[in-house]
C-alpha cells in the first residue's frame, strides 16, 4: 500500500526553500513525512524527497558547514542564553505585520510575557513568535526577511 503524494505539498516547501536559501525543509502531517534538503552544487539544486509513515521527528541537525562563520558564532553565542527568543519553527523572520507598520517591538522597549515580538512566515501563514518572559530588548539579532532554522536566535529580553 502506498501514500498519496500531495505534489502541491512538495512544490511549496521547494519553493521556500529556494526563497530562503535553506538547505533543509522538512514538513509532517497525519498521513506523511516529507523532507527536502539542498545539496551544495553550482548548477540547479537538487531535491530529494522521502515520505513515509508518521514517525517522531529528531532534533534538528547542526547548521550546514558551508553557513557563513558569522552567523554560526552568533547561533552559538546565545544557544544557552535564557533570555533570548528562538524561532518556534524554520521559515521567514518579520518584525511587523506590514512593511508600513511599525516593529513589534525595538531595542529598549519593555515587553511583558506573551506579547508577540514577530512573525515567522512559513507555507505562506504568518505564526506570531511571543516574548517568554517580561524584561527589556536589548538586541534584535535578526533582520526583516532574513530566513531562520529552528532554534535560531531572534531577540534578547533581560
Amino acid at each position: 500500500m502506498s501514500n498519496p503524494i500531495d505534489t502541491k505539498v512538495i512544490s511549496k516547501l521547494a519553493e521556500i526553500l529556494d526563497k530562503t536559501n535553506l538547505t533543509e525543509l522538512a514538513y509532517e502531517d497525519e498521513a506523511c513525512k516529507i523532507t527536502l534538503s539542498r545539496q551544495n552544487v553550482t548548477a540547479a539544486p537538487v531535491y530529494t524527497a522521502a515520505v513515509a509513515t508518521p514517525q517522531p521527528i529528531a532534533a534538528p541537525a547542526a547548521p550546514a558547514a558551508s553557513a557563513p562563520e558569522t552567523e554560526s558564532a552568533v547561533s552559538e553565542d546565545y544557544t544557552n542564553n535564557p533570555n533570548v527568543v528562538k524561532s518556534p519553527m524554520v521559515g521567514v523572520v518579520y518584525l511587523s505585520s506590514d512593511p508600513n507598520a511599525a516593529n513589534y517591538v525595538n531595542v529598549g522597549d519593555t515587553v511583558t510575557q506573551g506579547d508577540t515580538v514577530c512573525l515567522i512566515e512559513a507555507m505562506k501563514t504568518f505564526n506570531p513568535v511571543k516574548a517568554h518572559k517580561s524584561g527589556k530588548v536589548t538586541k534584535i539579532l535578526v533582520e526583516a526577511g532574513d530566513p531562520v532554522e529552528y532554534g535560531a536566535p531572534l531577540i534578547v529580553i533581560e
